[in-house]
């Protein structure tokens, strides 16, 4: 969305997302970002930055720092999203850096993670994703990785209609936790990990109520009116 779509898509649904049974963020462009403070101010949603890079400054034409994003007052930024991975080359090692920047400057990550159609046939899912976990959070310590928020989002299951069952999701989510309990030891308890891939009204019930997926990861249902249905599921 422009900055002005932005704006009234969230004047018009902030109500409908009001004591919501989990906190809302909405992720958008960097131009949206002041017009969406501005429609939310006096609400308890959140505003996040879809990316940033992960030096303060430099001669990096048209890239956007954390204290960029700082100064601006988002309170999430994500991190390693399937589509920077695929289309602009990040790698786990950029993603950590990124990390660990954002933690600096006291903007909360949203680290996603996930696999491939080829790993997930391959049986290399849980290979890849333990990879990925414990590359981006090199050098993150315990009383810091409680403000990063973890999303598995496979990229299989990524705007192609497919999902996850629950329990496939949930396998997964689970096994991300007992990575960060061997990490972080009872740390992980407090660390939120979502699930995204073509999440929608219909079926966020059945995924919230698997027992290591603590929110959602909302794509393209965001951009929707049926995203209230969602943060109000039963």
């Amino acid at each position: 969305m422009t900055a002005k779509e932005a704006e009234n898509f969230l004047k018009n649904i902030k109500s409908k997302v009001q004591n919501a049974k989990a906190e809302v963020v909405f992720c958008v462009p960097y131009l949206a970002i002041d017009a969406s403070l501005r429609a939310v101010a006096g609400t308890d949603i959140c505003i996040g930055a879809q990316n940033m890079h992960y030096l303060d400054n430099g001669a990096y034409t048209g890239e956007i720092s954390a204290p960029m994003l700082q100064e601006a007052g988002v309170d999430y930024v994500i991190i390693g999203h399937s589509e920077r991975r695929m289309y602009n080359n990040e790698t786990d090692e950029s993603v950590n850096k990124k990390i660990i920047k954002a933690l600096e400057t006291d903007i909360k990550p949203i680290f996603c993670v996930g696999e491939s159609l080829q790993e997930r046939e391959g049986n290399t899912t849980k290979e890849v994703i333990a990879s990925q976990i414990n590359k981006g959070l090199t050098n993150i310590e315990k009383e810091k990785v409680v403000d990063v928020t973890i999303a598995y989002e496979p990229i299989w299951a990524i705007g192609t209609g497919k999902t996850a069952t629950d329990e496939q999701a949930n396998e997964v989510c689970a096994f991300i936790r007992e990575i960060l309990r061997e990490k972080y030891d009872d740390a992980a308890e407090r660390i939120s990990i979502l699930y995204g891939g073509s999440v929608n009204e219909k079926n966020i019930g059945g995924l919230m109520h698997m027992s290591d997926i603590d929110g959602a990861l909302v794509g393209g249902a965001s951009l929707k009116e049926t995203f209230a249905e969602i943060v109000h599921y039963e």
